[in-house]
């Protein structure tokens, strides 16, 4: 799997970051267009690389100034169906997939921490309809309220900036998740207060619950669910495995229990509004820990834990596994 690079490069800066690219049995399709850039004036430099060395490329790349006085992008590159793109990917040490692009990991982090509309809207209605699933003792409407939850990437930010040294962003991310879900608990219990006049009852919520009673009787699960989640979501996040995020989505019971706790606070019932907090707290604490481990797995000892790992789990090369397609 190659990664594409699109350079702005000054001119005091064209050759240490042509000697940078060039010669590299890691790198391939260097180009460079003199002049093509207006703002700032530079060179255009493009080059396609592994994504097992992208990292430290673009580490290279920020050392010689770039960052500061030109212009790096990253382009994910979908198909690369020519020799030297095989070439350069078995030059590279590792797998493509266990490889983590750490600039665009703190780039999603930084955006996961903004307090957008968006991302208020979002967690607004997943608290909502966590409420309306424990109203109606819906588990299809709790896993809804799973999905719709955008919290999970403010998690991973809080995360990375723990591992990264990076307090700000995640004092930002951790300011973000407790203002948001205040917010979005505040205006569930506001509109359960205006339901108290005819549609909803204090023994709708108290009454025996058996498909959403878990919302607000945490157990030790709770907690050892809240960790897998947080390091399945951290690792799906890095490696850009979007797929697997679903499954963590509706793993944490986190949304679920912001709904019921509104509803708690709305009604005056201590043991939902106990329990609730409990279960919020459980799976936030979880998911931080667990993420926060994986980030500091992936920074300090991925190369290490892959080289260990490579004769137990890749009983034939690459190559050998390019040519049987």
């Amino acid at each position: 799997m190659l990664v594409h690079l699109r350079l702005t490069v000054p001119p005091d800066l064209v050759d240490p970051v042509l000697s940078l690219l060039s010669d590299k049995a890691t790198v391939t399709n260097v180009i460079r267009i003199p002049g093509a850039s207006i703002e700032p004036p530079g060179d255009l430099i493009q080059a396609d690389v592994a994504r097992e060395v992208a990292s430290s490329i673009l580490e290279d790349l920020s050392d010689l100034g770039l960052d500061e006085t030109g212009g790096i992008a990253i382009v994910p590159l979908t198909a690369t169906p020519f020799r030297r793109a095989h070439e350069v990917e078995e030059a590279a040490a590792g797998d493509p997939d266990d490889a983590v692009i750490w600039d665009v990991v703190k780039s999603q982090a930084a955006s996961a921490v903004r307090p957008t509309i968006t991302f208020h809207l979002f967690l607004v209605i997943a608290v909502m309809l966590a409420a309306i699933a424990v109203l109606t003792d819906s588990s299809i409407l709790v896993i809804g309220a799973m999905v719709v939850g955008p919290e999970f990437g403010t998690v991973a930010a809080i995360c990375t900036g723990l591992v990264l040294g990076k307090g700000r962003l995640a004092y930002r991310g951790l300011k973000l998740l407790v203002l948001s879900f205040t917010f979005a608990i505040a205006v569930t219990v506001v509109v359960a207060w205006i339901a108290l006049f005819g549609w909803v009852t204090w023994e709708m919520v108290t009454r025996p619950r058996p498909q959403t009673a878990f919302i607000w009787h945490p157990d030790e699960w709770s907690f050892v669910v809240a960790l897998l989640a947080g390091a399945a979501g951290v690792l799906a996040l890095s490696a850009d495995k979007g797929q697997a995020m679903v499954g963590v989505f509706i793993s944490v019971t986190t949304v679920p229990a912001a709904g019921n706790l509104a509803l708690g606070l709305a009604l005056e019932a201590p043991s939902e509004i106990v329990g609730s907090l409990q279960q919020l707290g459980l799976n936030l604490a979880g998911m931080l820990l667990a993420g926060t481990v994986t980030v500091l797995a992936q920074r300090f000892a991925w190369k290490r834990m892959d080289r260990l790992t490579q004769p137990l789990f890749r009983v034939r090369s690459r190559r050998a596994a390019t040519r049987t397609h």
